[in-house]
């Protein structure tokens, strides 16, 4: 069997954002990089199932991006990924969804993976988009925000969130695609010991104008901070005294007690 787990590099959340020159999405400079959360748990899950198959199985990782997205894939490598194709692109970050899911369709179309992970969603873009759009160009069953997983005789048996925290479950025949989410397992810590192997696993390197012939279908137009509103008011006292300060504003300056 052949697996395919598709990861982004995202910058950490805790960084200070500011819009770049063009104004079109962040400046990059002095950020600090890690695998987007929701591939975290993608990369998992297709290491257990890596796992579960044993000897005679496949598990590639792909990643579209800079140089530096590498080393997020290294950490899918020292978590048990065999080996890795990393797709050169140092505009990825203003590529719109459709465009990368073209990339990785493009990719993987000649592949016959019979099974491909993916997040839900990126943590910098959000638009849980690419799974499906795979999915659809491959022409392959696909299930979304999966937070159960089972493999058994070429069939896939998922466990989807749905809204109001109902559940669902769904049988689906490789090949197939699933995008995993929050709840579906607790990825694993690379150990020393994988972290050297991953150093000897191979990184193919593809530039992107070997795969990526799709125009965009979007274009991001302004990329900016929310307006900032006007500031609160803090009270301090005591409570009788706080409740006399409230009553006056609400009744100076809203139409609540009007």
């Amino acid at each position: 069997m052949k697996i395919l787990v598709c990861i982004k590099q995202v910058p950490d959340l805790e960084s200070r954002f500011k819009a770049n020159s063009a104004g079109v999405w962040f400046d990059e400079t002095d950020l600090a990089w890690r695998m987007n959360e929701y591939d975290e748990y993608a990369v998992e899950q297709a290491v257990k199932l890596r796992e579960q198959l044993g000897e005679g199985s496949e598990l590639v990782v792909l990643s579209i991006g800079p140089d530096r997205v590498v080393e997020a894939m290294k950490k899918a490598l020292a978590m048990g990924c065999d080996r890795g194709v990393h797709v050169q692109d140092s505009a990825a970050a203003v590529k719109d969804p459709a465009q990368i899911a073209a990339t990785v369709v493009a990719y993987a179309r000649d592949q016959h993976f019979d099974v491909i992970f993916t997040g839900m969603q990126s943590q910098d873009r959000g638009s849980a988009q690419v799974g499906v759009l795979v999915a659809a160009g491959l022409d392959i069953a696909c299930a979304t925000t999966l937070v159960g997983f089972s493999y058994s005789d070429g069939t896939i048996t998922a466990k989807r969130e749905l809204e109001g925290g109902l559940k669902g479950i769904v049988k689906l025949k490789t090949p197939a695609l699933v995008t995993c989410q929050l709840g579906l397992n607790v990825p694993r810590y690379p150990t020393l010991p994988n972290i050297m192997k991953a150093k000897k696993k191979d990184i193919a390197a593809l530039p992107i104008e070997s795969l990526l012939s799709t125009p965009p279908l979007a274009a991001t137009v302004s990329f900016h901070p929310p307006a900032k509103k006007g500031g609160g008011i803090v009270l301090e006292g005591e409570v009788g005294i706080l409740v006399d300060q409230l009553l006056g504003i609400l009744k100076e300056k809203t139409a609540v007690l009007r």
